[in-house]
Order: C-alpha cells, then sequence, then structure tokens
C-alpha cells in the first residue's frame, strides 16, 4: 500500500490572518483543492519559522524578529496536525521563551517538531515516521544564523559539516527512505550557491533521498543526483510579509513510497488575499523545470552564482562600513554616485585582506569568535 507524504514550505500566521487561525476558520486560509491535497496525505510537513508565544522579548540580531500569537496553534493543527521542522533561523526570535512556549503549545496539541532542543545534542535529533511497515526518517537542520543550538544552550540544529553527514547515515541505517529539511540558500535567489549544491550533494551520498531547501522564499529548482532528489527552494507556503512577487507562489513536494519505490511530484501553490489555493498554474512549474533544466548544463550554476554575487557586493560592503554604512545622507549620495563612494574605502589591497580574513578557517575563527564575545558583551 502506498504511503503519501506531502512537505510545504514556509508558514507563518501573520496580521493579515492570525485572527482566522486562531478562530480556525481555515476557508478562509486554505482553498478547497489545497484542503483536498492536504486530505489526501498520510502524513505532511511544514516550516514553522517564527515561536508561538504571548511574550515579547526579541533578541538582537540581523533581520525582524518574529513572533505569532499562541491562539494561532488552533489553525495550525487544522492545517497541520503533523509535523514541523523549527530549525530555522527565526524561531530562536523571542530567545529561549519563545522557543520553550513554542514547543509546550505543540506537543499541547500532540504535533510532532524536529530540528530544536534544549542543547545541540538534543536538537539533532530526528524523527522517524513509521507506516505500513516502513520507515521514514526525516532530520531538520539549518545554515548558521542567530538561532542555533550550542552545547549548553537551546536553538536549531545546525547543519555541521563535520557530524551532520554521519548523523543522516545513522538515520539511514535504521529508516528506508531519509528526508533531510535543510533550512539553507539566499532569499530571491532561485539557484543553488556552488557550496549548496556541494553540501546538499553530500546529504544524498550520506544516505539522504530526497533534500528539500526551504528559507529562499522563492521557487527555485530541482536536481537529481545520484539515486536522491534535491529541492533548491520550494517557495513560502503561507507568509504574508512582504510583497514581493516571490513570496507569493510555492510549491508542494509530494512524495509516494510504495512497492515500487520513491516518487516525487509537484503542485503549485499561490497566495489568494490572506491565504493560499492549489493553482493549475503551469508558469511556477515550467520555470521550476526550465531552471532545473539550466543548471545541469556545465559551469551554468558557478556563472550564476558569480554574477548574482557581484550584483550583491555592495550590500555587503555597506554594512562592513559599519555606521557610516547606514547613514542616510551616506547612503543615498553613494546611490546617487553609482557607488563610488563606498568604493573609494575599498582598495584592490583592502580587498585582498578581507578575502583572506573571512576565506583562511584560521582568520575566519578569531574573527568570528572575538566578533562574537565582544558583540554579546555590548548586548548585555
Amino acid at each position: 500500500m502506498a504511503i503519501k507524504l506531502l512537505i510545504g514550505g514556509d508558514i507563518v500566521p501573520t496580521a493579515s490572518n492570525q485572527e482566522y487561525f486562531i478562530t480556525g476558520d481555515m476557508e478562509k486560509i486554505i482553498g478547497k483543492r489545497l484542503r483536498h491535497l492536504l486530505s489526501e496525505a498520510d502524513f505532511s510537513v511544514f516550516n514553522l519559522e517564527a515561536p508561538l508565544t504571548d511574550e515579547r522579548t526579541p533578541i538582537l540580531k540581523s533581520g525582524p524578529a518574529l513572533s505569532v500569537q499562541t491562539g494561532a496553534a488552533h489553525g495550525l493543527y487544522i492545517v497541520n496536525p503533523y509535523f514541523f521542522t523549527l530549525a530555522n533561523n527565526h524561531i530562536m526570535d523571542q530567545g529561549e521563551q519563545g522557543l520553550r512556549s513554542t514547543m509546550e503549545i505543540l506537543d499541547r496539541y500532540k504535533i510532532r517538531f524536529g530540528g530544536v532542543g534544549k542543547n545541540a545534542k538534543e536538537a539533532r535529533e530526528p524523527y522517524i515516521y513509521e507506516r505500513e511497515g516502513r520507515k521514514i526518517g526525516i532530520y531538520c537542520c539549518s545554515e548558521y544564523e542567530f538561532s542555533i543550538a550550542g552545547s549548553s544552550t537551546p536553538g536549531a540544529n545546525w547543519f555541521d559539516p563535520l557530524e551532520s553527514p554521519d548523523d543522516i547515515t545513522r538515520l539511514k541505517e535504521n529508516c528506508d527512505y531519509v528526508l533531510v529539511l535543510y533550512h539553507a540558500g539566499k532569499e530571491y535567489y532561485r539557484y543553488p550557491s556552488p557550496n549548496l549544491q556541494k553540501v546538499c550533494r553530500k546529504m544524498v551520498d550520506k544516505g539522504a533521498d530526497v533534500v528539500v531547501c526551504q528559507h529562499s522564499h522563492c521557487v527555485g529548482c530541482e536536481e537529481r543526483w545520484q539515486k536522491g532528489v534535491i529541492v533548491y527552494g520550494q517557495g513560502n507556503f503561507l507568509f504574508d510579509y512582504s510583497d514581493h512577487e516571490c513570496w507569493k507562489t510555492g510549491i508542494l513536494v509530494e512524495l509516494v513510497i510504495d512497492e515500487k519505490g520513491l516518487n516525487v511530484k509537484y503542485h503549485a501553490v499561490t497566495k489568494i488575499q490572506n491565504g493560499v489555493e492549489a493553482m493549475d498554474e503551469m508558469s511556477i512549474l515550467d520555470g521550476f523545470a526550465e531552471r532545473s533544466k539550466q543548471i545541469s548544463e556545465e559551469g551554468m550554476i558557478e556563472k550564476l552564482y558569480s554574477d548574482f554575487s557581484e550584483r550583491k557586493l555592495i550590500d555587503y560592503e555597506m554594512a562592513m562600513l559599519g555606521r557610516l554604512g547606514r547613514n542616510y545622507f551616506f547612503r543615498g549620495l553613494n546611490k546617487l554616485l553609482k557607488h563610488r563612494l563606498a568604493k573609494m574605502f575599498y582598495t584592490r589591497q583592502m580587498k585582498a585582506v578581507l578575502w583572506n580574513y573571512i576565506t583562511c578557517e584560521a582568520h575566519r575563527e578569531i574573527f568570528l569568535e572575538g566578533l562574537s564575545r565582544s558583540w554579546k558583551r555590548d548586548k548585555g
């Protein structure tokens, strides 16, 4: 007998629809066709990208500190009573109390979750779903941002290149199939970086059957590697936070497991007013297929990422100028002068020094440790 798993992207109740989550009025949020798709699945998985808490204790971080009222758990349970990955860059936005509140509420609703814990060891623990005599292991992990658990501090599971591949291998030894949910990639970028591709391929080499990269908030592309399937970006499921075109579309990843093995297919979803619906929107799936074909060309991923990185470099250069780079007058004048003002601070020699500090393991380790201690001391 076949087993059907449905994997959705980022879900966050927001101001425009949070009341419907609280009252459980899912007809205002989940379209009829999408409700039917969800009801057909034996098991569904989503990324809950905000803590459930009624207490505001935002941490100091880069980017917004999100939170969702605890009452919204009612609607989250109606949408997905099965499993949430919490390994993402926002789960610690309200500090330890936010994570603790989230875990307690999901436990209260008997919703399973993974990718977080009271320390790094606990956060690494996978979840195993059993049905029809088959075991499907789910490993949840994230790139290193402000949410990561430490040896004695709570948070999300970091994809540790020295430890996580072994975690995946051990999971595969105990399961028939392994799904990795990796919160990684660059926002609004529809392709993998060369390093992201390398990491995801390694996951497959170590035992993953399917790797789904979330976090980019846009529909990306797919790669078939060895016997595995890698999805580089599935877009949002429902995250009404931005008017950017990328935020309004996504894909659901459907896994069907039967006696013949594993089959993967995709469904397009589109934001409709304050909710989301499954659509016959071929432009979404056609674009996904076209980009998937594109990255199979030799050297294409490197070229696309190199061009993208050059366009984005000015953002990082401005950030590294500290307060000057954030000064409204300086930013406006720099833009007027087509970034020539900022470039005055970065000679070719200075760029070589920065490159060395960031790429060399010894320099980077010292820089990060020193910056971390200074930042935490300032924060205190």
